[in-house]
């Protein structure tokens, strides 16, 4: 190759410190190890969070002696859940179930003014579908008796009522047992339930899955 055809050809000059394209360069190096280094710190912080010891039913008095300190990761959405640093309201009560083990949600604890529903027991003579539980919510059907010592025609008193409490109890012979259900009702549908437990009414409950309040 001829020296004419050298020195026709382009040299690459050594950059320069000055050269605004390296700083540029350095720059986007930087923030590219800056935001691996945030998102990675970012999925390893965990704080103290608050779950439900055992099952919190409404009204149920609430301390701080109810809860459980687990270590969670929950991002932007921790301000809606109890924590350590959070101080109870004097005579606080749940105004919703909380089953044991779950947050526990700052909506879910309040005081008894809060609370539009209250619990109401009920009897039930004959087995409960395995779906009732505590948290659930059924239908209470309700026979009251007649003149002739037999029942009326079942009607429908409480749709959709939540089951607060479940407690199992023999009959007054000892030959059975019978189920007491605490469920929750709005004070206008209270004077018709406690009614009609007073007149020794035939109490039926069916699981309602589709109800929502």
């Amino acid at each position: 190759m001829s020296g004419q055809e050298r020195s026709g050809a382009p040299r690459l000059g050594t950059p320069s410190w000055k050269d605004p394209r390296l700083f540029v360069g350095i720059l986007l190096v930087l923030a590219s190890v800056a935001s691996v280094v945030a998102l990675v710190g970012g999925a390893d912080k965990s704080i103290p969070m608050y779950v439900a010891k055992d099952a919190l039913t409404v009204g149920q008095p609430i301390t701080e002696q109810s809860f459980e300190v687990v270590q969670v990761r929950l991002g932007e959405v921790d301000t809606k859940y109890l924590h350590p640093g959070i101080s109870l309201q004097p005579n606080a009560v749940a105004v919703r179930m909380v089953p044991a083990g779950e947050l526990v949600s700052r909506s879910s604890i309040g005081s008894t003014d809060a609370l539009d529903r209250k619990p109401a027991p009920v009897t039930v003579g004959e087995p409960l579908p395995k779906e009732v539980v505590v948290g659930t919510s059924v239908d209470v059907w309700v026979a009251l008796p007649d003149e002739r010592n037999g029942y009326n025609e079942p009607v429908l008193m409480l749709p959709g009522a939540e089951v607060a409490a479940l407690t199992a109890a023999s009959t007054g012979l000892g030959s059975g047992k019978s189920t007491q259900l605490m469920v929750l009702v709005t004070d206008q549908q209270m004077p018709k339930i406690l009614g009609a437990v007073a007149n020794k009414a035939k109490v039926s409950v069916v699981w309602n899955p589709g109800a929502t309040r």
